[in-house]
Formats: C-alpha cells, sequence, structure tokens
C-alpha cells in the first residue's frame, strides 16, 4: 500500500481538478448554493491535506493545528450544501463554530510534538458534521412525495450521497473511539483508522462528489426556478393561481363535511401609503402583514397574494372570525397608526367546492366590508342551491 503522504498529494492534485472542473463548469452555469458549498468543501479539503504535508517539520506547530481546522472546515461545508438542498439557512455561528473549537484546542494540545494535536476534538468534529450531513440528506428523501417518483435520477443521487456521508461519519466515529481508547501510536489505530484508509475514503468521497455534482445543483436550479413561478417576490407567499391549485387540492383531500373557509383580506386605502410615504412603505405594510398571517395561519391553511393590497387564505381548524381579528391584531401590533387598517371578507366552503367561486364570494363580502366603513370582516351568505364544481356548472349549463 502506498504511504499516507504520496497517498495525500494524490487526494490533493485529483481534489484540485475536481475543485477545478465543479467550479467551472457546475458551479458558473447553475450558481446553485449547493455546488457553491461542495467547491468550498473541497478548497478547505485540499488545504487540509497539504498542511498536513508539513508534519514532521518546524512548521507543525502551526500547520498542524490549521489542518485540523481547516478539514473541520470542510466538513462543515458539506453539511452546509446538505442544508441548501432542504432550502435552510446556515448562520455564521453555525458554520465557525466546531472549527472554533477545534482550532483553539489544537494549538492549547502541544503541536509542536505531537502531530495529534486536539486529535479526539478533531475526529469528532468531523463525524459530528459529516454525520450531520447524512441527516439532511436523509430527512430530504424522506420528505420526497409520491409527486418526486419520476425523479429517479434525484432519488439515487441523493441515496447515493447520504450513503457515502452515513459510512465516513460512522468510520470517523469509530477513529474516534478508537483515538481514546487505545491512543493513534497502537498498531491497530493505524491499521483500521490511519491516515492511509482516511485518505482512501476521503477519495471515494471526491468520486462521489464528482458523479452527483451536476445533478443536485440542476434540481436546485430547478426548485429554485419553480418556487420563483410559484411565489410572490415580495411577501414569498403563493401567488394567485399556485394558491387556487394548491387549495382546490387541499380542500378536495379533506374529509367528508369537513368546513373550512377562504377569506380575502385588503389593506385599506393603501394607495395613500404608496402616494404619500412611498413604495418603501408600501412594501413593509404588505410584508408585516403576510408575516402576520403565517404566524397566525401556520400549517393550519394556505396563504397567497391575489396581487397589490389583496390577500388571500384558505383557513381550516378554526373559525375563521377569531383567525383575521388575530391577524389584524398581530399587524397592526400597540402602535395602531403605524400600519393600515385591513378589511376581511369569509366565504364558508366545504370539500366538493369550486375554490374559485368561493374566492369571488369572498370578493363580494370584501366589497361589503369596504362599503360598510372598511376595518371588519363580513361572511359571505352561502348559497347551496348554486353548482358547487365545474362538472356540475356544465350539466346545469
Amino acid at each position: 500500500m502506498l504511504d499516507t503522504v504520496t497517498l495525500r498529494v494524490a487526494f490533493g492534485l485529483v481534489a484540485t481538478c475536481v475543485l477545478v472542473l465543479c467550479y467551472g463548469v457546475t458551479y458558473r452555469s447553475t450558481r446553485s448554493a449547493y455546488s457553491g458549498w461542495w467547491c468550498a468543501s473541497l478548497a478547505f479539503f485540499i488545504v487540509s491535506a497539504l498542511l498536513f504535508l508539513f508534519n514532521g517539520t518546524a512548521a507543525q506547530v502551526v500547520a498542524n493545528p490549521l489542518g485540523n481546522t481547516a478539514g473541520v472546515l470542510g466538513a462543515a461545508c458539506v453539511w452546509s450544501g446538505g442544508r441548501s438542498l432542504r432550502e435552510r439557512r446556515v448562520r455564521p455561528w453555525q458554520l465557525l463554530l466546531v472549527p472554533a473549537v477545534v482550532l483553539v484546542v489544537s494549538f492549547a494540545d502541544d503541536p509542536r510534538t505531537d502531530i495529534w494535536s486536539g486529535g479526539a476534538v478533531y475526529l469528532a468534529g468531523m463525524a459530528g458534521l459529516i454525520g450531520a450531513s447524512a441527516r439532511e440528506l436523509g430527512l430530504l428523501l424522506r420528505g420526497l412525495g409520491a409527486g418526486d417518483a419520476t425523479r429517479a435520477q434525484y432519488r439515487f443521487v441523493l441515496t447515493a450521497m447520504a450513503v457515502v456521508s452515513a459510512v465516513i461519519a460512522v468510520f470517523y466515529l469509530a477513529r474516534t473511539a478508537a483515538f481514546v481508547a487505545v491512543g493513534p501510536a497502537d498498531p491497530f489505530f493505524r491499521m483500521a483508522f490511519g491516515g492511509q484508509v482516511t485518505t482512501l475514503l476521503m477519495m471515494v468521497l471526491l468520486v462521489v462528489v464528482t458523479f452527483s455534482m451536476s445533478a443536485l445543483s440542476h434540481e436546485q436550479q430547478t426548485s429554485e426556478l419553480r418556487l420563483q413561478a410559484t411565489r410572490d417576490g415580495l411577501t414569498g407567499l403563493l401567488n394567485r393561481s399556485e394558491f387556487l391549485r394548491a387549495a382546490q387540492r387541499e380542500l378536495d383531500r379533506g374529509p367528508a363535511g369537513a368546513v373550512a373557509a377562504v377569506v380575502i383580506a385588503d389593506l385599506d386605502r393603501f394607495k395613500s401609503i404608496n402616494d404619500g410615504l412611498g413604495h418603501a412603505a408600501g412594501d413593509r405594510a404588505l410584508t408585516t402583514f403576510a408575516t402576520a398571517c403565517q404566524e397566525v395561519v401556520g400549517v393550519r391553511g394556505l396563504l397567497g397574494r391575489l396581487g397589490g393590497d389583496e390577500f388571500v387564505l384558505l383557513v381550516r381548524g378554526a373559525p375563521a372570525e377569531a383567525v383575521v381579528e388575530e391577524i389584524a391584531r398581530r399587524y397592526r401590533g400597540d402602535d395602531l397608526s403605524a400600519m393600515p387598517t385591513v378589511s376581511f371578507g369569509i366565504a364558508t366552503v366545504v370539500p366538493g367546492d369550486d375554490i374559485a367561486l368561493a374566492v369571488a364570494d369572498a370578493d363580494g363580502a370584501l366589497y361589503e366590508a369596504k362599503s360598510a366603513g372598511r376595518a371588519r370582516a363580513v361572511r359571505a351568505p352561502r348559497n347551496d342551491d348554486r353548482p358547487s364544481s365545474p362538472e356540475e356548472r356544465r350539466r346545469t349549463a
């Protein structure tokens, strides 16, 4: 078997080639967060491998702790890449916490004479971060619904990445346990968990990354485009067409007899805010109202922006009047003069109803609320004699 130094040089060369290809071909064409994080991780792993080449020299006292830190930073970027696929934000302290601990412990643990200074913390950090990446990918796989079954390549690549990440995490965990139990000088540790085995495993990870980078980055780019096509750019809520599709689907899936409500909300005298205070003030009012809706409705319903200052909600599991009252309270807060009042129109819906007709009824009730003086909610009378679905309307036409 090749010696550790030769393997590390080979790993550095291969990783450099992969980094150049991933950056030049995948990241520059997709600009996906996933490919960006993986390019960063490859760069840190290359730096780590190069720094470890200074073991046994006078530069070891600095190079070894920095090599540990760069390696853990690479693992943190691997985890961040998994987070990005689930559209989860990575805060700076989350990225830097473990590397900072490894840096401090490695410098404090006599790196002048010990090439394994801070070894236990370094190995545990690698195990934890790569294991967290495997968990992120596993959660993403579990969250793929039935409609994603046709994306076989995406599922296969995710599975491969999750399995390889889990294997490497388990290896580092076992390496940590062996380091603590018998120490790095023990023959068993050198044979099963030495630098040669570790470098070979990281090369396997490089192969899987190279294979998966394009597919996962393309999927992330497609998801971002899909999100832009179905979401309102300012508030992040569903746009009109996507809300109607999603609400009809949710309504049709509901148990027979379940009662829900469609609510149309409109900010009163919104034009005067844009004209008098500027569009920034108007945008602040819209985003503040959207946030209040999200806080109150949560998973109990759907939210959308119809356009301008009109919003639409599908409310389940609570009286609509109580929901809109809480939304208005949270939206305006203690300073009632800071935000315009809101008018609401409410229409009752049950499974089988046409959601577009319910939106029209709620819009009529909203008009009544405006005519009655604004800052109130009006419920539309339910007409059960009308055709509720498009098929029924065609039959009665």
